[in-house]
């Protein structure tokens, strides 16, 4: 019982961290810096400075609203992922973070910038959807499944309709998190 509460205990913070994190560059941004982060920190595609902002852009977003819109699915599909590891969690955020913002850079539209944790979300989405391919256990389908009946409706964003919305970010998180689930797949067997 002491190991489960330990457990639980790391993932709530963090979580909860990250999440603390996410508020607190958003209102030093808004509230102090009228929001210019988003331009030095958001990832500007196919321009030099585009590449050094690909860690950054996740934590930036250009409301409070957007913020609030991206958390709960961040914290849901996240804490899927955590359950199956920290290891596994920060592995696939780190892949997720970098596919998805190489995939910005190269293929988003010049003279445009992207921010926002919606790649992260949808990376996590991607792994919880594809990892039992890579690893078929009981646990990985019913995160699967649980994540498609919850956020089933997020396929639709990976594909481009709105212009204020990054869909390359979408696309190439979700891709992140196929490729992170196969790169998963493969360490296990091999270990």
């Amino acid at each position: 019982m002491n190991k489960l509460f330990e457990k639980i205990n790391t993932q709530v913070t963090i979580l909860g961290s990250l999440i603390a994190i996410l508020w607190i560059v958003q209102i030093i941004n808004s509230e102090l810096l009228a929001g210019t982060l988003n331009y030095y920190g958001g990832i500007h595609p196919q321009s030099s400075t585009g590449l050094t902002s690909i860690f950054f852009a996740p934590f930036l977003h250009g409301s409070y609203g957007h913020l609030m819109a991206n958390i709960p699915p961040l914290i849901i599909l996240g804490w899927l992922i955590m359950l199956r590891g920290v290891r596994d969690f920060f592995f696939v955020s780190i892949v997720t973070i970098i596919v998805s913002g190489l995939g910005i850079w190269y293929f988003g539209a010049p003279n445009s910038i992207h921010i926002g944790a919606s790649g992260l979300i949808f990376g996590y989405f991607g792994f919880l959807l594809l990892r039992s391919l890579f690893d078929f256990s009981v646990l990985s389908v019913i995160f699967a499944l649980t994540a498609g009946f919850l956020y089933s409706g997020l396929i639709w964003g990976i594909l481009p309709s709105d212009p204020d919305v990054s869909w390359e970010a979408h696309l190439f998180g979700f891709l992140g998190g196929i490729f992170a689930a196969q790169l998963l797949g493969k360490r296990k067997k091999n270990s």
